[in-house]
């Protein structure tokens, strides 16, 4: 009365089982295989040459994933000095102003070296590199200033629970860093606002 007729179910064809959204992908491992996974992580070395491998290729993997963490911003595997929402955003701040320190060291080397070479022949450019090293200073300290003041209230702005204490020295320390040798490298272009 309720069965069904062998005709029903000829016809019909089972499902493929959907992974679930959100889902894993992969299906859950056996005891078996959990347990040999679990005693092949907590294998000890059995030599100091054993140990010594083991410890060389655990900091190779762990410095490989921390360069390309510079690379692309991965936040997991960044040293801890980088890490966290406001360090990143800190980072896009600086990236994304013009700024003199970051141009601070190559005007100051082209500046001593004019002063070095020509002094002999012209005694008055003595007086000139010392003025336009005050000037670099004085522009200097001004860019520390308003970089610290404004990142300190961009950062209250964003993130108002959290500390801003070290944040103006790491923007500043990043600052004076070319912008192509900055690590992490940059993640915004310049004038675009930090997200």
């Amino acid at each position: 009365m309720f069965r069904r007729t062998k005709s029903e179910t000829a016809t019909t064809v089972p499902a493929e089982p959907q992974g679930k959204p959100g889902g894993k992908g992969r299906p859950t491992p056996t005891r078996k295989e959990a347990e040999a996974a679990r005693k092949q992580a907590l294998k000890k070395p059995r030599n100091r040459k054993e140990a010594s491998a083991y410890r060389r290729e655990k900091v190779r993997t762990e410095r490989a994933k921390m360069q390309d963490a510079m690379r692309t911003g991965d936040d997991r595997y960044l040293p801890a000095a980088d890490k966290g929402p406001v360090r990143r955003f800190a980072r896009d701040y600086v990236d994304a102003r013009y700024s003199v320190m970051e141009f601070a060291l190559p005007v100051l080397l082209v500046v001593s070296l004019v002063g070095v070479v020509f002094s002999a022949q012209f005694p008055w450019l003595a007086g000139v590199v010392n003025l336009l090293f005050l000037v670099m200073i004085v522009l200097i300290a001004a860019d520390w200033f308003l970089l610290s003041a404004g990142l300190r209230k961009a950062v209250t702005v964003k993130f108002p629970k959290e500390s801003t204490k070290g944040l103006g020295f790491y923007a500043v320390r990043r600052t004076m860093q070319m912008r192509r040798w900055r690590m992490p490298k940059p993640m915004v272009k310049r004038g675009e606002k930090p997200s």
